[in-house]
């Protein structure tokens, strides 16, 4: 097979946060997708950034008191822990805040002006006279122009995926102020996305194979309804890269955030580490520029549904008209929800990464049930606790892993640890494994990984039958039936060990386990093609993977009694109300959409297998009772509560828990740092108030 050099990056996350599952979710797919491909002996540089640049870290540094690059390196300090822990293997983690970014964006700016691809227009753009400053797409709000969906953003509308002008959206407000933004005339340049030239090239370019089917079908769209040419202009203040020749002027953020693709990539070339890649020590390696210009290399992105757009029209029309290569993949999947729900940390409905590894889950258990639900189409991915215990121990445990734990004491107590040559039966059921090779070497570079693992769980079926019939722990109690017992075990061994050859994409800290178990050097994917064979000695087994705890699932979804999402450490909020920051400004129509009852607490419990919550049951005037889950068991004893009026978030979607479902949340205060300062308060409503009654 010849060999391929790929070049494979995942969407730039914005660092203004931590990672939530959704990245994690992106990031196990992409990085599966390149051990295969490495397993297959291509050449495959696998880079990442941080994006850093635009208006909203220039706000959020500018609250927390630092410089944009302080506040964009304290968040990239921690992106190590995520993906060391998930065992995600990118080559190279960078910034669009760097040299090389600069050097390329404004180089790829300075081809398309060259090339008559810019334009220059005088704009009417929002202004916000509270906060002086124009206003970024993403910090005005108001009607879509196209469904007419409330509250969408200023580009793009994420009900219907319009792109139109800020200027085009209904009672327009400014999210920073509240205020109704006036409109400025100032100096932008465009892309000319419009161009008849651009607009035959994208027509080509995103219905030649490049696409998922769904993602070409909704590009037509696009297209049907007319190209517009694209902003790429920014006003001063903003946190970004200057235009050449423009003082005040700077790129739009999406203009430069995926030529952070190419900057990681010509970084890691810089550093010299792309070497290790090389696999023609006849000839030198490639330098950057000659890469990323070779025909030969395909240039691969996984990203997310919410950012098509921006990587499947102004990406490669970029790219085209600025002299480079395009890319050969644009994979897209869609989003990952808990229990139906779409994750939101305020209702407890998502997967914090760092508590899942702290709190002792393995991180493989997550990369095996995501790849279980993941294919080539652009579909959601639902989590669910019960789920993803009952894949977990069914598979892996029950199924794979179950075969080296049946066969491997035997091996290693009665035959040294030598294996044998498997009999007729037993070399039937390997070749048929053998032949499984081809079709799942194609599944996985199809990215269809959940038929992949199916198949391949199917074939760890055919070999737990097989060991069934022989009941190896029958055939130990005579000496009579000790070469059968031999022929059997090691047909599970070798079975076991291709069965880890496929999965070792999905599992590659468990297959380096059974690599040193079976003292076999690293798997690759031919070597599904050859086994262990006789005479090979395996070393002593040990148990290679717990089950997953029901215990371990509540800790992981038991809410946290928080004023605010990611509060801040003690030492950055003192003398701060409460020990946080006041949040964004609001609109009164944004409160008006949460419906606040008084509510009567008419039933408390403890919930038996938590240590924090407690069970309420609660009359809000409707003439029946809800149940809602809170986790405040900490401060209160269930009889002090009974009898008391409290406050309801009567119109929260109800929430499906191991313990039931919770319909809707009581509010309570606390102090952002609850270490040093604990406490929990549930507010009460003043005598007289009865249930139902709105708080306005």
């Amino acid at each position: 097979m010849p060999q391929r050099k790929l070049f494979v990056t995942t969407a730039l996350p914005y660092a203004n946060g931590k990672f939530h599952v959704g990245h994690i979710m992106e990031y196990i797919q992409a990085d599966i997708w390149v051990r295969f491909q490495r397993m297959q002996g291509h050449m495959v540089h696998f880079v990442g950034a941080d994006d850093a640049h635009g208006a909203p870290i220039m706000i959020a540094a500018e609250k927390a008191g630092k410089t944009p690059q302080q506040f964009v390196a304290e968040i990239a300090a921690g992106r190590k822990a995520y993906l060391d822990g998930f065992h995600v293997r990118f080559d190279n983690w960078h910034s669009t805040d760097s040299p090389e970014n600069t050097e390329l964006a404004q180089g790829i700016y300075r081809s398309l002006r060259d090339g008559g691809m810019i334009a220059n227009r005088t704009i009417e753009q929002f202004y916000d006279p509270v906060k002086g400053m124009f206003l970024p797409d993403r910090y005005i709000k108001g009607e879509c122009p196209v469904c007419h969906s409330k509250d969408q953003y200023g580009d793009a509308c994420e009900v219907c995926s319009s792109v139109y002008s800020p200027t085009e959206l209904i009672n327009p407000y400014s999210t920073l102020t509240g205020a109704a933004p006036e409109l400025r005339s100032s100096e932008h340049f465009f892309f000319k996305l419009s161009d008849p030239k651009v607009v035959e090239f994208l027509k080509q370019w995103t219905q030649d194979g490049k696409l998922q089917p769904e993602m070409a079908r909704k590009a037509s769209e696009w297209f049907d309804a007319g190209m517009a040419d694209w902003d790429i202009s920014r006003e001063a203040p903003y946190f970004g890269i200057e235009i050449p020749d423009a003082p005040g002027k700077y790129f739009y953020v999406w203009l430069d955030a995926p030529v952070g693709y190419l900057a990681s990539l010509k970084n890691h070339f810089d550093k010299g580490q792309a070497r290790e890649h090389w696999h023609e020590p006849s000839r030198t390696p490639q330098s950057f520029d000659e890469f990323v210009a070779d025909p030969a290399v395909e240039q691969v992105h996984f990203i997310g549904k919410d950012i098509v757009y921006f990587h499947t029209l102004f990406w490669p029309a970029m790219l085209q008209f600025s002299g480079r290569k395009t890319p050969a993949q644009v994979n897209v999947h869609g989003f990952i929800t808990v229990s139906g729900e779409k994750m939101s940390k305020s209702r407890g409905t998502g997967i914090d990464p760092l508590k899942y590894l702290s709190i002792g889950m393995n991180p493989e258990w997550l990369r095996y049930y995501i790849a279980a639900k993941l294919n080539a189409k652009v579909e959601d991915v639902d989590f669910t606790a019960e789920d993803f215990m009952a894949r977990v121990n069914a598979d892996l445990i029950g199924k794979y892993i179950n075969i080296a734990s049946r066969a491997a004491g035997f091996v290693s107590k009665r035959f040294g640890g030598s294996l044998a040559s498997p009999g007729p039966d037993g070399s039937a059921l390997l070749r048929d494994l053998q032949g499984a090779a081809r079709g799942l070497a194609s599944l996985y570079d199809g990215r269809d990984y959940a038929r992949a693992l199916r198949e391949i769980m199917a074939l760890a079926d055919k070999v737990n039958e097989y060991v069934d019939q022989n009941k190896p722990w029958e055939l130990a109690k005579s000496d009579e039936q000790k070469a059968r017992l031999h022929d059997v075990c090691t047909t599970c061994i070798e079975a076991f060990r291709l069965l880890t050859v496929y999965l070792k994409p999905v599992l590659p800290a468990l297959a380096a386990q059974v690599e040193a178990f079976l003292g076999c050097p690293p798997l690759e994917f031919g070597d599904a093609g050859r086994l262990l064979g006789e005479g090979h000695a395996i070393g002593v087994y040990k148990h290679l993977m717990q089950r997953v705890d029901d215990k371990q699932l509540d800790l992981l979804f038991e809410p946290a009694v928080a004023a605010a999402e990611d509060a801040a450490p003690a030492a950055e909020v003192a003398g701060l109300p409460g020990g946080e920051a006041i949040a964004d400004t609001i609109t009164i129509d944004d409160f008006a959409k949460i419906d606040l009852r008084i509510a009567r607490i008419v039933d408390c419990a403890k919930v038996e297998g938590s240590t924090k919550l407690l069970r309420l049951t609660l009359d809000a005037g409707e003439g029946r009772h809800r149940n809602v889950f809170s986790g405040i068991a900490s401060a209160y004893r269930p009889e002090e509560l009974v009898g008391k009026l409290t406050v309801l978030v009567a119109n929260l979607a109800p929430r499906k828990m191991k313990f039931g479902i919770s319909e809707g949340m009581v509010l309570a205060a606390s102090h952002a740092d609850d270490k040093s300062k604990p406490g929990i308060y549930v507010l009460e409503a003043a005598t007289g108030a009865t249930p139902g009654l709105r708080v306005r």
